[in-house]
């Protein structure tokens, strides 16, 4: 008892002398020697590991084995058994009636000395209560588990062939760290895409405004075809496929796993894309208005065509992050973003200011008074939103 409290297994050895058949009948009357403890230490990235877990939103629940003793005391080193657990052997599990187990499954943290079927009613068991589940093991009688956790994730090192057939995922190093990562990548990955269609839609959503505007107001429309391809063709495309390939930040895992169940497009989600294009559409119109009262419909359809070219550039910034990175060192970590932002500043600058690419891009020469202006306007939702998101963060939305 007290090896197995310090995470020790114990073997018992003795020994006969006898001339009998090597048998399950002759194994008795045997001289006992003594114990030996021995460790299996777990690796020292797993206690970081299953802390990070943790912080994620994810619970980490060890089955094995080992004897129940041996386990717990393990599951208490590495930060999965905690004050007020439960941990149960494969017998004590049989004992359970499914009532009793749904009651009381979030507070065990270890199962010890568990069959394959005791497996796959834990796994059940998670499920039933709503939850995505996730299943490790490298053994044959890991299989059935793996199989029907939502997620299965054989040993590739270690793993025998039927584990790995069953799962879903395969660990190369064996590291139950590893996970981890790939739970902050599939969460990167989801949310750069969400940050994708948020700088598109509300992008679109700013031109959609901008022709119901003048056409609400029976004034001339603000942009011509060539002047939409632009955009959609250089100075979306970039910076959408930019935010696409967003560094992953530890914010990641400490937010909680996000409902399988909602859509990318939540009401939220949806208010916040309607809101921005708002926000860039009024500062499009606004050069539009400037521009027609200095200098006719060229110039104002130049100004606007300017104007909301360069907020879509200005606001992937904004689409960086739901927190308020850009006046803080994060906003040049993205080298792609950084790189869509100057050449797209360079293009419309290069439109507007060559007077050879007038004619093809049905623009006006535009004075350093008037490129000011667009570019102060089109940079305007920057601290807006920011400052909105400063707002939201603090009141812990």
């Amino acid at each position: 008892k007290h090896f197995s409290e310090n995470g020790l297994r114990v073997l018992a050895f003795a020994y006969k002398e006898s001339n009998e058949m090597l048998c399950a009948q002759a194994e008795c009357g045997y001289v006992f020697l003594g114990l030996i403890s021995m460790v299996d230490p777990p690796r020292p990235e797993s206690v970081r590991a299953v802390a990070e877990a943790k912080q994620a939103g994810i619970k980490t629940v060890m089955i094995t084995g080992d004897h129940k003793v041996t386990a717990t005391a393990i599951a208490k080193q590495i930060g999965i058994f905690e004050e007020g657990d439960l941990a149960l052997t494969g017998m004590e599990l049989d004992a359970m009636s499914e009532e009793e187990l749904d009651q009381k499954i979030d507070k065990i943290s270890v199962y010890a000395r568990v069959s394959p079927e005791n497996k796959i009613r834990i796994v059940e068991a998670w499920q039933k209560k709503g939850h995505i589940t996730a299943m490790t093991g490298d053994g044959v009688n890991d299989a059935p588990a793996l199989k029907k956790a939502d997620i299965g994730i054989a040993m590739g090192k270690a793993g025998t062939e039927v584990s790995r057939d069953a799962a879903a995922m395969i660990l190369t190093d064996d590291n139950f760290a590893t996970i981890i990562k790939a739970v902050a990548n599939g969460r990167n990955v989801y949310r750069n895409i969400k940050n994708s269609i948020q700088f598109l839609l509300s992008g679109n959503m700013a031109g959609i405004l901008c022709v119901l505007y003048t056409s609400i107001k029976a004034l001339p429309l603000p942009f011509a075809p060539v002047h939409l391809l632009f955009i959609n063709l250089l100075t979306d495309s970039l910076p959408a496929i930019a935010i696409g390939m967003e560094p992953a930040d530890r914010d990641l895992l400490n937010q909680p796993p996000r409902d399988p169940k909602e859509g990318i497009l939540s009401f939220p989600f949806a208010g916040k894309i309607l809101f921005q294009g708002f926000l860039i559409g009024a500062a499009t119109m606004w050069a539009w208005e400037m521009g027609y009262s200095q200098g006719g419909e060229a110039i104002a359809s130049t100004m606007a065509f300017s104007t909301l070219t360069l907020a879509r550039l200005f606001h992937g910034f904004n689409c960086k992050s739901n927190k308020p990175v850009v006046f803080t060192k994060k906003v040049a970590d993205n080298k792609y973003l950084m790189g869509a932002f100057a050449l797209g500043i360079l293009l419309v600058t290069a439109v507007v200011m060559i007077p050879g690419l007038h004619t093809i891009f049905k623009v006006q020469t535009l004075s350093f008074t008037q490129l000011f202006t667009v570019y102060g306007l089109a940079a305007l939702n920057i601290p807006v939103i920011q400052l909105l998101k400063a707002i939201w963060v603090k009141a812990g939305k």
